[in-house]
């Protein structure tokens, strides 16, 4: 690990203020990405700036939406009797991912900034161009068995390796930030993940000093009503083949509105829109639900080692919905 300069500050706008005067500085939380890349110098900072004194660390409930603090970690998040009750998918997203340990220590924030786990991209003796741009991509012709089946480019297939995001996606959560001047922004979920196109290495929506202060999720009444699913070669501490994050709005036998958000195949968080479409109206059936599965895979390029991922997560999504829809009954 390269020396770099450790700083803490009392202000969200002073630490934005010293990251963005740094072009090599980072923000630290909970470290369970960013010290992993630093010790094997994928990252390698010059200025760390420490944002756990900043008092991001509260969930404020109210009748039309959360407001989960950029600082709570995974655990406090799942656990917290209102996300449980209001957005099990989320509380069930976050809970397959890891390990106590980690989510006892992973933020919020940090798990929607955390990186690839492709790796390439780890190994700084490969070709990679989300860590070196222009370099290449080892993946399109390596053992790519992880690797993403949508939002892929000639220049990236690297996967978003975060379960919690998948159901921040599906909820329409909203990210807000800090600029270095003091002025904020809110950025809806689904624009915050870039996918890689021409330019890989810009994986979100964010400047460089930008610093993400809380995440808003609306109250959603028909979230009471999902699940998430999650397909892995064993049953923890491991990351998704694919998974599934559902909201099934019914009446009765019938199909109000759906949603859709697809993990461990796509490049960012993936939403389905298309696919949740076409089940408003239908009848909450298994055929009706692999109706959706074909729509939502439509656009999937396989590799030699990942194209049974384009069936597995067709499944996913099948049992995820029939799962929702057991439950609601």
């Amino acid at each position: 690990m390269k020396k770099f300069t450790f700083e803490r500050f009392a202000r969200a706008t002073d630490a934005a203020t010293a990251v963005a005067a740094r072009p090599a500085a980072m923000f630290l939380a909970g470290g369970t990405t960013l010290v992993d890349l630093m010790k094997i110098d994928v990252l390698t900072p010059d200025t760390v700036v420490d944002v756990r004194p900043l008092r991001l660390s509260r969930i404020d409930v109210s009748d039309n939406a959360i407001t989960v603090g950029a600082a709570i970690t995974n655990s406090q998040l799942a656990w917290h009797p209102v996300v449980r009750d209001r957005f099990p998918v989320l509380s069930e997203a976050i809970l397959s991912g890891a390990t106590t340990q980690i989510r006892n220590m992973a933020t919020v924030g940090g798990n929607i900034l955390q990186r690839t786990r492709c790796p390439y991209f780890r190994d700084v003796h490969a070709s990679c161009n989300r860590r070196q741009p222009g370099s290449g991509c080892d993946a399109l012709d390596g053992f790519n068995r992880g690797h993403a089946v949508l939002g892929v480019s000639e220049h990236c297939i690297a996967t978003h390796p975060s379960d919690m995001c998948v159901a921040m996606a599906v909820l329409d959560a909203d990210v807000h930030t800090v600029r270095a001047d003091g002025t904020t922004r809110s950025i809806p979920f689904g624009d915050f993940h870039l996918a890689p196109g021409d330019t890989p290495h810009i994986e979100v929506a964010l400047d460089h000093g930008e610093l993400i202060t809380h995440i808003v999720i609306s109250n959603l009444p028909a979230a009471c009503c999902s699940h998430y699913l999650k397909v892995r070669d064993r049953a923890s501490y491991e990351f998704a083949l694919a998974s599934a994050a559902v909201v099934l709005d019914l009446d009765g036998d019938t199909i109000r509105a759906a949603r859709l958000g697809l993990g461990g195949i796509a490049t960012k968080p993936w939403r389905a829109t298309e696919a949740e479409q076409s089940l408003t109206g239908r009848k909450a059936s298994d055929a009706t639900f692999r109706d959706a599965a074909e729509i939502a895979l439509a656009g999937a390029v396989g590799r030699e080692h990942n194209h049974f991922k384009i069936e597995l997560v067709k499944r996913a999504i099948v049992r995820a919905f029939a799962n929702a829809r057991e439950a609601k009954v």
